[in-house]
């Protein structure tokens, strides 16, 4: 029988101690950390970046399949890809949760063996936080601050006509990942004797459980002195993505789908669900790859990296915002990517 400790038995103060026990400072920045009314930080001269995200239990993720040390390490991840879409380095976090009594402190150890994972891989600093009850459910809030040289912070309003369309890694992966973990869910809520089949689907489960921010590519651009024109990840989809960009930057754009990059695992576990690896591509989420635009002389710098695919180009506002398929014929882009409001 495993130990299962109430959470309740430390009283908030307590808890927050036993979760934050083992935090070292990484940060030169972080003056002032986990126990006193507030944090305090000192960028030294830099511009400070901050973005803030929810995770609900039931709309965000399901704890059928989700390790609570992925959630911990995922909750983190996603806030960090914020910051890189800033062209910015995340310094700091805090975490903050809302917790029912099925949590048991075994529990939230787990969960927060992912936070401190993800902090530890990226750098960064856990300076604060709360906990709460929760009448049902788990809920996540996560703010992260980042630091960027004045100036050299990216919005997603500034694209410009000619400027290549570029994106990071691959896509539609994590999509299938959820459509995979749904459908074996289906399984073994109408037969509970039924083993899930996860049978080499490790790459499409592993995007959308434990995803990993583009921190390489922000050190790649700094170092071969690339700052995209705009810049941001890619967590509701490319498509919608993308129209954000030429929406704020009053652009058009060409994408094409032969450019699109799609690895070839996610392409065929797509093939076995019947869908088409594009769509899950354009309208998939949960990536968290970066999509930026740059200057075409960027271009020859670009070469060295294979994880970055250049996919178009922007246009003048009234050519509109196209794909262009593999057969030649242009459509308009949509964006059916993920939407918090329509569950």
């Amino acid at each position: 029988m495993e130990q299962r400790t109430e959470i309740s038995s430390l009283g908030e103060f307590g808890l927050i101690d036993h979760l934050t026990r083992n935090f070292e400072i990484q940060n030169s920045s972080t003056v002032l950390s986990v126990g006193d009314d507030a944090a305090v930080i000192d960028h030294f001269g830099k511009q400070t970046v901050i973005t803030t995200d929810l995770l609900i239990e039931g709309i965000h993720f399901d704890m059928m399949y989700t390790p609570l040390k992925h959630l911990g390490y995922k909750s983190v991840v996603v806030n960090l890809s914020d910051v890189y879409a800033m062209n910015a380095t995340p310094t700091q976090i805090t975490m903050s949760i809302g917790i029912s009594n099925r949590f048991s402190l075994e529990a939230l150890d787990e969960f927060y063996e992912g936070v401190y994972a993800a902090c530890e891989k990226y750098g960064v600093d856990l300076i604060g936080g709360d906990t709460s009850a929760s009448q049902k459910g788990f809920i996540i809030s996560v703010t992260a601050i980042g630091e960027v040289t004045p100036g050299k912070f990216v919005k997603r309003s500034t694209a410009q006509k000619g400027d290549l369309i570029c994106v990071s890694g691959d896509l539609g992966g994590a999509f299938l990942g959820l459509t995979l973990l749904e459908r074996e869910k289906k399984i073994y809520m109408e037969n509970p004797q039924v083993q899930p089949d996860l049978e080499n689907e490790d790459y499409i489960v592993g995007k959308l459980l434990k995803p990993e921010a583009r921190k390489d590519i922000v050190e790649f651009l700094a170092q071969h002195e690339i700052v995209p024109t705009a810049m941001m990840d890619v967590s509701d989809g490319l498509s919608s993505e993308i129209l954000h960009i030429c929406r704020q930057s009053n652009v058009g754009c060409r994408i094409y789908e032969e450019k699109l990059p799609i690895d070839e695992r996610t392409r065929a576990a797509a093939f076995k669900f019947g869908l088409d690896p594009t769509v899950c591509a354009l309208n998939g989420g949960e990536d968290y790859e970066l999509v930026f635009t740059l200057k075409q002389e960027e271009y020859d710098k670009l070469t060295l990296n294979e994880e970055i695919a250049v996919i178009g180009y922007i246009t003048e506002e009234e050519e509109g915002r196209k794909i262009i398929t593999k057969g030649g014929n242009t459509f308009d882009i949509t964006a059916q990517g993920w939407n918090a409001f329509y569950k």
